[in-house]
């Protein structure tokens, strides 16, 4: 598996990715969330956006310096190449990527209570963010402003030390 930057003409595939990446949730009785919108495409653009190729796109990240930290917008890893390591590995990637730019960490909000978010990513080093800095802030305030219950969302950070 190969991790990448994506190029712009596989972004429509990226979207694919997503949606499919997505459909889990139906069976956690979330199917707003099943059924929302890819990111766009002009949106996609002005990120920073890796993928996990073989040889085709199978997942992708996309992350900002937001405050100090690479700020995490998008893991998606499509279902039928879940639960092998590549989310992980592109987390990595871009921890990696953040550090040579001499930013402290990755940062990222999720579902609190969803088995492939939050305990994931727990599980990957990252902790809660008691006192969210002001761009995190902006992030939750702009999520809650989409229909997202900021009582089911979660802001996480990664230090470098706090990687497995």
């Amino acid at each position: 598996m190969q991790i990448r930057p994506a190029l712009p003409a596989e972004f429509p595939t990226l979207q694919a990715i997503e949606v499919a990446s997505g459909e889990p949730f139906r069976a956690h009785g979330m199917p707003d969330i099943a059924d929302d919108d890819p990111m766009p495409l002009d949106v996609l653009r002005g990120l920073h956006v890796w993928v996990a190729a073989d040889p085709e796109p199978v997942a992708w990240i996309a992350a900002e310096p937001v405050d100090g930290y690479a700020h995490v917008e998008q893991v998606s890893v499509h279902p039928d190449h879940a639960r092998r390591g590549i989310g992980a590995a592109l987390l990595d990637h871009v921890q990696d990527w953040a550090a040579a730019r001499g930013l402290r960490g990755l940062t990222l909000t999720t579902f609190r209570a969803i088995p492939w978010n939050a305990p994931y990513y727990e599980r990957l080093g990252f902790r809660e963010v008691a006192e969210p800095t002001p761009g995190l802030a902006a992030i939750v305030a702009a999520e809650a402003a989409r229909g997202l219950d900021p009582a089911e969302r979660v802001c996480l950070r990664r230090s470098p030390q706090q990687g497995v």
